[in-house]
């Protein structure tokens, strides 16, 4: 029988594994506000997530609703730390602000 830890780790090293190349396919950040494939699922704000549970009615079917109550349990749990590396490897934070036009006219 195998290890309980052995299997937590293998899972936890799968799921980061996936994060960094899972992206959020639709909705508000999804391609169309976070162009071109939509925002990581690591970069999704707490609030996001937390409205699929109370009232989207759960997270999507599959490996992207896995991933995405991964990544609510871990921000929920104050850990969100954990994706710095990945976030790194990206190139930094994903955001849907546009850059504010700096025009002074005097």
């Amino acid at each position: 029988m195998e290890d309980p830890e052995a299997i937590f780790r293998r899972q936890l090293a799968a799921n980061l594994k996936d994060l960094a190349s899972f992206r959020m396919p639709f909705g508000k950040y999804g391609p169309g506000a976070c162009p071109p494939k939509g925002m990581p699922l690591y970069d999704l704000p707490l609030d996001y997530l937390h409205w699929f549970l109370e009232r989207g009615g759960g997270f999507p079917k599959g490996r992207l609703g896995q991933l995405m109550e991964f990544v609510y349990h871990v921000k929920s749990a104050g850990a969100g730390e954990v994706f710095a590396s990945l976030r790194e490897a990206a190139g930094g934070r994903k955001t849907t602000k546009r850059p504010r036009k700096r025009e002074f006219n005097f």
